[in-house]
């Protein structure tokens, strides 16, 4: 069997390897990580904190902040910040876990389904991305580094999803010389404006030291 058909295309198998290789990428990852940074199991605190952040994430991800762009797409009242704070205070194991989870729950809201692959790339994978944020759990200015890495990871699983299945849908207003660039263009346009008035708001002092004292509640 093979992986791309004669029209360059992944098949069903391409497919599913593309699937595997990224789900082993995150989990490979997280457990590498994991065993050096973290405790084996999730206490009971920790996942409260999870659900509470996750929580968070799906009602602001409804609260939009301004119009939508003409594009398409919106920013949402600092949704993906709570994800990322999963991975903040517990490292990515714990931040992709929930990541994951969340992509789930925003499928299971509003699902659209175009395939099983489009699903990882819009939902699953995007919102699991989030999590990677974990990964500078304990470095200087973790959240600012953790956030940016997450919200460019999202992006990119977005657009992959997007080139692969969404180029059809692209508005007739969008300029034909830059066709090529319309997923990119589309996902980054909203995710990167969301992450620029996030990091402006986090870098303001009260908000940056009440977000230190959340996490010392957290990991206490």
């Amino acid at each position: 069997m093979q992986l791309v058909n004669v029209d360059g295309e992944l098949t069903i198998l391409g497919y599913a390897v593309c699937i595997l290789a990224m789900i082993l990428l995150f989990a490979a990852a997280a457990l590498l990580y994991r065993r050096k940074h973290e405790s084996a199991r999730l206490s009971t605190k920790q996942l409260v904190c999870c659900a509470a952040v996750m929580a968070l994430a799906f009602v602001t991800s409804f609260i939009p902040v301004g119009p939508e762009l003409p594009y398409g797409g919106k920013v949402s009242l600092f949704s993906m910040l709570f994800i990322c704070l999963a991975g903040y205070w517990y490292g990515p194991g714990v931040g992709l876990t929930t990541g994951l989870a969340y992509g789930i729950l925003q499928f299971l809201q509003e699902p659209y389904v175009l395939s099983f692959f489009q699903v990882c790339c819009d939902y699953i994978l995007a919102f699991a991305a989030l999590g990677a944020a974990g990964f500078f759990w304990k470095s200087k200015n973790g959240l600012l580094k953790g956030y940016l890495l997450g919200i460019f990871l999202r992006g990119a699983f977005h657009t992959l999803g997007g080139y692969l299945y969404w180029m059809d849908y692209m508005p007739e207003n969008f300029p034909k010389e830059l066709a090529a660039f319309y997923p990119i263009i589309y996902n980054y346009s909203y995710i990167l404006l969301e992450g620029l008035l996030t990091v402006v708001v986090i870098s303001l002092p009260p908000v940056a030291k009440a977000l230190k004292q959340a996490k010392r509640i957290a990991v206490e």
